[in-house]
């Protein structure tokens, strides 16, 4: 039974991620239910707001429900929000036996709802392929947990580790299937980010281009407000808002760029930059629940610095660019690789010629 186990909530995780990009600030969740080995229902939350994964998947399976198992990545809510506790209608509709991927960090649920059921005669257990239900919903557990969105740091470098040359070319290192993942992964987060230096040297959109997708908040770090007013990531056709982050409070720019439609956060200052620290709590407030940093080697060696970055995509292109080309990261780094950032849970791909490394931060930021 223990692989019957695995293999439904595995299919419980295949349906949770239709939801990813879609369901904020709800987790996404997938649920499958089985009667006498059989599936007899499935079902996905969908999008924040509508019927959560197990109404769908009790709607499906009918009477068929009663005395069956139900997998779930996880834990039924027990709370009324939006939509009914999920919780109780398992409990209406006589299942049997309930299996959850991992408890629900929400302070509102909790393991509230695996106790509920227990109390109601259902058999539940927790844990099945915890780690890969816990990398499903990450930025919805770095969220709930902290207030703060999960920090996402993507890169296309070279073999010998540039991501432009000595003149600032940087396109295209990486093929054409690696930046159609990258589309993928923009379409899925809440929010991309770049420094303004990188607005002012390739003036992107920062638009997810792919048929049907949404694009995310698209957030410009400016301390000294220096974004060109005519700035594709100002003027560009999408429904997603621009957002310039500075440390000026009055400014005749503040009123310019809020007329072109972009939205101005004013944060605390540190060193004369913005402080990070308190941009991260103000977009979390925001309900950003995941950001992806795609542009700017002293913004990236910044959060690096002082250990904000939760996960790494890094794309290496078999190309050599040599000599006195742009590295990842400005800054002060590493003094000796004892101090060195060191990365776990490595997982490689490849696009075309193209290797992704992903991987998650094991130490999280550098000595001072």
């Amino acid at each position: 039974m223990p692989d019957n186990n695995e293999k439904f909530m595995r299919r419980a995780i295949v349906l949770a991620r239709k939801g990813i990009g879609k369901t904020a600030p709800n987790p996404a969740v997938g649920c499958v239910i089985v009667n006498d080995g059989v599936i007899v229902g499935e079902g996905w939350h969908r999008r924040a707001g509508a019927p959560h994964a197990e109404a769908h998947a009790l709607r499906q399976a009918g009477h068929l429900a009663r005395g069956a198992d139900v997998y779930v990545n996880l834990e039924p809510c027990a709370h009324t929000g939006r939509t009914p506790p999920c919780a109780d209608a398992l409990v209406e509709a006589g299942v049997a036996r309930v299996f959850a991927g991992m408890a629900d960090p929400n302070p509102k649920v909790k393991g509230q709802g695996l106790a509920r059921l227990a109390a109601a005669g259902v058999a539940v257990t927790s844990g099945i392929l915890q780690d890969d239900c816990r990398r499903l919903n990450e930025p919805f557990i770095k969220h709930i947990t902290t207030g703060r969105p999960f920090v996402i740091l993507k890169s296309a470098l070279t073999l010998d580790g540039k991501t432009a040359t000595t003149s600032g070319d940087s396109k295209w290192i990486t093929s054409d299937k690696s930046r159609h993942y990258v589309h993928k992964v923009r379409a899925a987060v809440d929010a991309v980010m770049v420094g303004v230096g990188t607005v002012v040297a390739d003036d992107p959109q920062l638009t997810a281009r792919l048929p049907g997708s949404r694009d995310p908040l698209r957030v410009v770090l400016d301390s000294g407000l220096r974004i060109p007013a005519e700035a594709r990531v100002l003027s560009s056709v999408s429904n997603a808002r621009a957002i310039v982050v500075t440390i000026l409070r009055d400014s005749p720019r503040i009123r310019e760029l809020e007329d072109l439609g972009a939205e101005v956060i004013r944060c605390a200052a540190h060193n004369g930059r913005v402080d990070l620290h308190d941009m991260l709590d103000r977009l979390g407030k925001m309900g950003v629940q995941s950001l992806i940093l795609e542009g700017g080697a002293t913004l990236a060696g910044e959060f690096l610095r002082l250990g904000l970055i939760d996960k790494f995509l890094l794309f290496y292109a078999p190309k050599l660019i040599g000599g006195d080309g742009m590295g990842l990261f400005a800054g002060q780094g590493a003094a000796s690789l004892a101090d060195a950032v060191r990365l776990r849970d490595i997982r490689i791909r490849r696009f075309d010629s193209d290797i992704m490394i992903e991987a998650y931060a094991e130490d999280k930021c550098l000595p001072v």
